[in-house]
């Protein structure tokens, strides 16, 4: 595959960016980003997104995304832009696949609640905590902790969003100190194609999950902008078609008007910016991976529409009631009693200087819980407490 001049090159003799923390002799089969790839799906991370949130906890039903299925969404959409663009895929799919490794139990609810609890000690934040478990949690390998990835996956899932302004999240913070990633300048194209990959793949996904779970109806988006035209379409291509058939078809073409529009967009913000090198798109004035200006504004329309319908209907709102209980119950029963940590946490914490150490160790510990895991922890945690 020939890729553009502005791509990420995985040669090491022509991109000094892709260099590792870590010196270590480089695969005689893969690529740099295709060895980092395969570190991000081996590693624990990777494996609890399983049974992580995207919008509906676990036990409200199987068919749900979870947020492993929404990340390997987002891969496949991110290399199939990459492609067409003709940037490095290894890069955009391996960052994709790293993005929400970060994650707590329950989503953004978790998130939310665990950055309230954090505020004091410098807060939370899961593009953050990805940096920190790719760098430091993941502990497997014998001559450093984490995985060791490629300068250029860091940055990518540091600043997939754009560059960082202040105040900067504590993990990215602590990170760039040692090990710099530019935190003010844009991150690659292929990082910036992993990042509008997520918003494809989650607005059209969670369409698809609402109407699964009854909280609005296939009337209720078609009077939504882009959406009308593809049932409108599939009703004339097909007519009598089954409710589900219908739906996918419907939304199916939806996913696509919004892959097609980025390829188009994308190829001439590039064509206009003539980037001759992977720092002429750092360096740029604004992302050169985006929406039309549109398309944009029609899927900003559709973000509200899930947002009031969906994120802050009465069914996830009671659920994220009960889940933000559990976990500000978990920090503070063990941020004021660590005994209650399990015996390789307990020890980490025996480690900590000061308050805003614990309460760190407690962060990655609760960050990285599954749902069920979380919820056990809860009935194990204050039934012990009660028989005490």
């Amino acid at each position: 595959m020939m890729l553009a001049r502005f791509a990420a090159d995985p040669s090491f003799e022509k991109n000094l960016s892709n260099h590792r923390y870590f010196r270590e002799r480089e695969s005689n089969y893969r690529s740099c980003y295709q060895r980092d790839r395969d570190r991000v799906l081996h590693c624990s991370a990777f494996r609890r997104l399983k049974h992580k949130t995207q919008v509906f906890v676990e036990d409200e039903g199987d068919y749900f995304r979870t947020r492993l299925t929404h990340t390997l969404e987002v891969a496949q959409v991110a290399r199939t832009i990459s492609t067409a663009l003709d940037l490095n895929y290894d890069l955009s799919e391996t960052i994709a696949l790293a993005h929400d490794l970060g994650h707590t139990p329950f989503g953004h609810t978790g998130e939310e609640a665990l950055d309230e609890l954090m505020m004091k000690y410098g807060g939370f934040d899961h593009n953050a905590q990805a940096l920190r478990i790719v760098t430091k949690l993941e502990q497997h390998y014998a001559d450093f902790d984490g995985l060791n990835l490629t300068w250029d996956t860091l940055e990518g899932i540091a600043k997939h969003n754009g560059p960082i302004k202040e105040p900067i999240p504590f993990a990215l913070r602590q990170y760039n100190a040692v090990h710099s990633l530019n935190l003010n300048t844009f991150a690659s194209a292929e990082a910036q194609v992993a990042a509008i990959s997520d918003d494809i793949a989650y607005n059209s996904h969670d369409l698809h999950d609402g109407l699964r779970a009854k909280l609005f109806t296939d009337d209720d988006i078609k009077r939504l902008p882009l959406i009308e035209k593809c049932y409108d379409e599939v009703d004339k291509i097909y007519p009598n078609l089954d409710l589900y058939r219908r739906r996918h078809e419907a939304l199916r073409r939806f996913f696509g008007i919004l892959v097609e529009d980025v390829i188009s967009s994308s190829k001439n913000i590039i064509l206009e910016l003539s980037p001759n090198s992977i720092e002429d798109i750092r360096n740029a004035s604004g992302p050169v991976i985006r929406f039309s200006d549109k398309k944009f504004l029609a899927l900003k329309e559709i973000k509200s529409f899930l947002f009031n319908n969906m994120y802050r209907s009465p069914k996830v709102i009671e659920m994220r009631k009960i889940v933000t209980f559990k976990l500000k119950n978990l920090f503070k029963k063990y941020i004021n009693d660590p005994s209650y940590l399990p015996s390789e946490w307990k020890q980490k914490s025996d480690l900590s200087s000061n308050k805003t150490d614990l309460a760190r160790v407690v962060a990655d510990y609760i960050s990285g819980m599954t749902d069920r895991y979380a919820l056990t922890q809860h009935s194990k945690v204050f039934e012990k407490n009660i028989l005490r």
